[in-house]
């Protein structure tokens, strides 16, 4: 398997209601499955609570990690725990917890099923600021990255790709490459703000 790279345009992504407000599919993997039929691997989204209170879904056999990027919401975890969550803070819990969450606010959000693990973290980018990124080559990954605030310049190699504000790349890595050297530039004139998502399948 070689390396592969896409990038998704705000435009194709796809929003639906739920009981709290509208969720947008960002990224699923495999491409084509469903989450409705439960049939995907991973699955990236943006989310807007817009109900001061609402019940998370039920997702038995999913691992949930949630990051506030615009506002404060508190999410209660029956018999487990309560947290608040400020803009870029996030939790992890799992998909069959009862849980509800109280405040308004948008957030980043990675469901992962059985068998793959993942991490979110965020950039920050000063206007014009460069960040050099080693993406490993211990086992096969998919890093993505979410230009929520700006627009950012990719470089891989002799390759360069345009990220404008909301879009969305990605690049998944066989095991058996190089390391793949990934540079990221604010081009915007402002501070610029990036998710990454990082996903793997775990060893058997």
């Amino acid at each position: 398997m070689e390396t592969s790279i896409g990038i998704v345009k705000k435009s194709q992504y796809q929003t639906s209601q739920w009981s709290g407000g509208t969720t947008t599919e960002l990224l699923i993997y495999p491409s084509g499955s469903s989450y409705s039929e439960r049939t995907f691997k991973w699955r990236l989204s943006s989310a807007k609570v817009e109900a001061s209170e609402s019940v998370f879904t039920s997702l038995p056999g999913i691992t949930r990690h949630i990051m506030v990027t615009e506002g404060q919401i508190m999410l209660e975890h029956e018999n487990h725990y309560n947290k608040v969550l400020d803009t870029f803070q996030q939790d992890c819990f799992m998909g069959d917890w009862a849980t509800v969450s109280r405040g308004k606010a948008t957030d980043f959000n990675l469901m992962l099923a059985q068998g793959f693990s993942g991490s979110l973290e965020v950039c920050s980018l000063k206007a014009g600021e460069q960040v050099d990124i080693n993406l490993g080559k211990e086992k096969k990954v998919t890093n993505v990255f979410y230009a929520l605030n700006g627009d950012l310049l990719v470089e891989i190699d002799k390759n360069r790709f345009n990220i404008e504000e909301k879009d969305l790349f990605h690049i998944t890595q066989s095991p058996d490459e190089e390391s793949v050297m990934l540079r990221l530039t604010n081009k915007s004139k402002d501070e610029a703000a990036v998710i990454r998502a990082v996903i793997s399948e775990k060893a058997l």
